[in-house]
């Protein structure tokens, strides 16, 4: 009788094929992604995370820049920043949120159709969707300003079908005048990040098994029902990631309410950007940076919980 012992002891049968090698991988193997994750790490680094240092000390300075500013852990800075201006705040989060809706409101029919109804011309869309990307950001916004002007044919078409007396009850024109006003402002907004809605939704669109589509129909689904049960719920990833790629950089934009409003439309990017570059309160241009940045973070946190998905395109 052969023993445990014995067994584990005895030689392997010559006649038996060899049982695989494993091999514990090296050390500079293992270390492989690290290294390839590190040029991004460093980029991070230095353009992010110093430069945000750097923000954060110099919102709790105090001094001038002809004296020079100091490290005094003054966080009065933030109080006093959002109360002094908490309505360019506001009207941020109000054009923002506004042109994001808009920028939806437009944004998936156009997805949808270059999704499952384009064809051919697919291709083609796409192109015309990021054509704008082709020029300068400034130079569209400078755009609007010819084509809103006062006196211009699409002033004149929207007089004439009463358009702009239900914006001027809604505060949104003044009169018969579209520049200077939030709508012009708005209308910017949702014209230069119409292209950051539509592809993520057109993505999340695309992704979609059109089979599902057939057995919705196979089973007498009406084609809005099989919309609202099947296409929006799964597109939700398009939604969610075109309203924040649209929503966050809209609430710090200061171009289009430079170029397109007046003094009574600036947003908080504008205030911020005169605190840096005209009034040279670099304390206070840093508070409200940080503030906005800790608003739109909330937001965000909270629109991702209640949207139900964290599957982003």
């Amino acid at each position: 009788m052969t023993t445990a012992s014995q067994t584990a002891a005895a030689p392997p049968d010559p006649g038996q094929a060899p049982g695989p090698v494993v091999r514990k991988p090296s050390l500079r193997r293992a270390l492989v992604p690290y290294w390839l994750l590190l040029p991004g790490i460093l980029w991070l680094v230095v353009f992010f995370a110093l430069p945000l240092v750097y923000q954060a000390s110099t919102s709790v300075q105090t001094g001038s820049l002809e004296q020079g500013f100091k490290v005094t852990w003054h966080f009065q800075t933030y109080w006093d920043a959002l109360t002094e201006y908490y309505p360019q705040f506001l009207k941020s989060l109000l054009y923002a949120g506004t042109a994001t809706f808009l920028c939806l409101l437009l944004g998936y029919p156009l997805a949808y159709l270059i999704a499952f109804r384009a064809g051919r011309w697919r291709n083609l869309l796409l192109v015309l969707v990021i054509a704008p990307f082709f020029t300068s950001f400034l130079i569209r916004t400078l755009a609007w300003k010819t084509i809103l002007a006062d006196g211009g044919p699409v002033v004149d078409v929207l007089n004439t079908i009463g358009f702009l007396d239900v914006t001027s009850w809604l505060g949104m024109t003044e009169g018969s005048r579209v520049l200077a006003t939030p709508l012009a402002v708005v209308t910017g907004l949702t014209y230069n990040f119409l292209p950051f809605m539509i592809l993520p939704l057109y993505t999340s669109l695309e992704r979609i098994d059109t089979r599902l589509h057939e057995a919705a129909g196979d089973l007498y689904a009406k084609p809005s029902t099989v919309f609202r049960k099947v296409t929006f719920p799964l597109s939700m990833p398009g939604v969610v990631s075109g309203t924040l790629l649209t929503f966050i950089p809209a609430s710090g934009d200061y171009v289009n309410a430079e170029l397109l409003g007046s003094t009574d439309t600036r947003m908080i990017g504008n205030v911020i950007q005169s605190q840096f570059l005209r009034v040279l309160d670099y304390p206070t241009a840093a508070a409200l940076s940080f503030i906005l940045m800790a608003v739109v973070l909330i937001m965000v946190t909270v629109y991702i919980r209640r949207a139900g998905t964290e599957d982003l395109v």
